[in-house]
């Protein structure tokens, strides 16, 4: 670092590094100092990552993506060739797309951030820059993207009562405990959803299912919704599949089932299992999850669509 000292005795320091302004002058300085001071900032912009790629939606207008300074060019390479980033995508370009009549563009897409769960990418932050073109303004384009997910509806018949299985999650970004259905994240993008289920609440609850006991019931939906069921489709592209499982248990198994630890301690995962009779289950939880399964059960049973 420079020192200087100017004809009035103040001294100032020159930085170290140089800001990306065009310009910048400063006057101040005391008034009774007979020099003032002026700097001619750098104009060169400091590197920025990016990657451009061509839709075949708009083949005359490639796509900028560039990476938010702090992520690092192995996190940007990581988010450009991930399924999530890919899967985004294809959907904006499919016939329900975003893009799919021409009366919006994609501009640009910034990575912002990139969370890695070990070697495997877990979340993603972007923003893309879609506009309007009869308006030419953008519309809301923050995505948190986390994939595919698949939720159970366990439902236990004991004696003369039927009860529900709701598993105790730490959830840091409510700052709450939350009573929820078991569930989880697809690992890949291979679309197991049913494996993944049967997977999940065996990890949550101890219950081991197979496939074929998992009836589908976002499978129910019109085909137009893509039979995925989104929870907060304003700012995160997860998708739901959710599934029934039902069947008789004997009391003791009730009972063993009830306040039950379980989850992937290494992985952070601090679970309990709390039974609930189903008819205050929509009482007992503020999951969407399980609010979503209980409308889906009820108005399937209602319309004999249910094995």
């Amino acid at each position: 670092m420079r020192l200087s000292v100017p004809r009035c005795g103040l001294p100032f320091l020159k930085p170290l590094y140089e800001f990306p302004f065009s310009s910048f002058s400063s006057t101040l300085w005391p008034k009774n100092c007979s020099g003032t001071f002026s700097a001619k900032m750098s104009t060169t912009p400091p590197s920025q990552i990016t990657h451009i790629i061509n839709l075949p939606t708009q083949l005359d207008q490639p796509v900028s993506v560039v990476a938010a300074p702090g992520v690092s060019d192995i996190h940007f390479r990581n988010a450009i060739e991930s399924s999530l980033f890919k899967q985004w995508l294809k959907s904006i370009q499919t016939e329900t797309g975003l893009l799919a009549n021409g009366a919006l563009s994609l501009k640009q897409i910034l990575i912002q951030g990139v969370d890695m769960f070990g070697m495997r990418l877990g979340f993603l932050k972007f923003k893309a820059d879609i506009i309007d073109k009869e308006t030419g303004q953008k519309v809301p384009g923050i995505v948190f993207a986390r994939g595919p997910a698949v939720a159970v509806l366990i439902l236990l018949d004991s004696e003369d009562e039927t009860y529900a299985v709701l598993t105790e999650q730490v959830r840091v970004p409510v700052g709450r405990l939350i009573l929820e259905l078991p569930a989880g994240m697809l690992d890949d993008d291979q679309g197991d959803f049913a494996g993944t289920a049967v997977r999940e609440v065996e990890e949550e609850t101890g219950i081991h299912l197979t496939v074929h006991d998992m009836v589908d019931l976002t499978a129910f939906l019109n085909r137009s919704t893509g039979g995925r069921v989104f929870p907060s489709p304003g700012g995160c592209d997860e998708e739901l599949s959710l599934f029934l499982y039902r069947g008789n248990v004997s009391k003791e198994k009730i009972q063993q089932l009830q306040g039950k630890e379980t989850g992937l301690r290494d992985h952070g995962e601090l679970i309990k299992v709390h039974v609930v009779p189903y008819h205050k289950l929509w009482r007992a939880t503020a999951d969407a999850k399980a609010l979503t399964a209980i409308a889906l059960y009820e108005m399937a049973k209602r319309d004999g669509l249910l094995p």
